[in-house]
């Protein structure tokens, strides 16, 4: 009796050491996430801020004139902010549908065997390198987009003809690189629906397609919208692919014209620059930062909005 007593109190007394030391790790990582964002986030404003009191807020984020090298020198990103805007809405706008679509086909449509084969594709495509994307849409899409280019613009006389590198390319891209996000999580979502409300759908002589986006993309709102703010965050994101087939020139952001990223703007300058027009780069950082927050945060918001709203 003696020794099983202390072999239970030498057990309890074990595992109360084990969640202790469970919890301060899951604790302590915790802790280093938040640190880790609000370090970012100091770092981001510490070196964003300078350059907005020595050329003007106005100036850089509504100025339409980037010539950092210049004399005198203009760092206007209105045109690079509208094309960060543009380009990744338009990815979105999209690749959402695509990827959504190809979720439901892969939980509640496609035969077991067709499944086993589209979904590691798809999963494939995440872990191809984006500089691959770039190539890819340098060797097969920007021919293509300047072939229609000629077309359309045959007779003008004004337009800057951008040999395919265009924003239609860099969205086009972004859209085929935000798929693998989408798809993955919004099947989890659908997957993760409880049976018993498709068979209640069914059972009232509902069809599948009408359950499926009655009742299973409903239920899997939340994750759906998860996957979109990934995908967001992918897309306004992505620096490598876009500048290999965006053209990288600071222009309107027009369907044909060559256009410039934020973070492509931060690439393909930040090797070279100094002084001024380094912190400049730094507060495009900056902006690029606030932008995915902001996203992040409204999308979050309307969520729990619609989380509320179900319950």
């Amino acid at each position: 009796m003696h020794e099983k007593g202390f072999s239970i109190i030498g057990n309890h007394k074990n595992k109360s050491a084990i969640e202790k030391a469970a919890q301060v790790i899951f604790t302590g990582c915790a802790f280093f996430a938040v640190l880790a964002v609000f370090s970012i986030t100091a770092y981001m404003i510490i070196s964003g801020t300078p350059a907005l009191f020595k050329v003007g807020i106005l100036e850089i984020l509504f100025g339409t004139v980037w010539k950092p090298t210049a004399d005198p020198a203009s760092f206007g990103i209105l045109f690079v902010i509208l094309t960060s805007i543009v380009g990744t809405f338009m990815a979105i706008l999209i690749g959402v549908p695509i990827g959504l679509f190809t979720s439901i086909f892969l939980a509640e449509v496609a035969p077991e065997k067709v499944a086993n084969v589209v979904r590691p594709c798809v999963e494939l495509l995440a872990g191809i390198p984006s500089v691959i994307y770039g190539l890819l849409g340098i060797l097969i899409l920007n021919p293509l987009m300047y072939k229609l280019e000629m077309i359309i613009f045959a007779n003008s006389e004004n337009h800057q003809f951008t040999g395919g590198a265009n924003l239609i390319s860099a969205v086009l891209v972004l859209a085929l690189m935000i798929l693998p996000t989408v798809i993955n999580i919004s099947e989890s979502a659908l997957r993760s629906v409880p049976k018993h409300l498709k068979s209640a759908s069914l059972a009232l002589g509902a069809t599948h397609v009408q359950t499926i986006f009655k009742v299973i993309v409903p239920a899997a709102k939340s994750g759906i919208i998860t996957a979109v703010v990934l995908g967001t965050g992918r897309a306004i994101g992505e620096a490598m692919a876009i500048s290999l087939v965006s053209g990288s020139s600071v222009n309107f952001p027009l369907p044909f014209n060559s256009v410039r990223f934020l973070t492509t703007a931060i690439v393909s300058e930040m090797s070279y620059s100094q002084g001024l027009h380094r912190e400049v780069l730094f507060t495009i950082g900056l902006v690029l930062f606030v932008f995915i927050m902001i996203i992040n945060i409204s999308l979050t918001r309307i969520l729990k909005k619609g989380d509320r709203e179900n319950e």
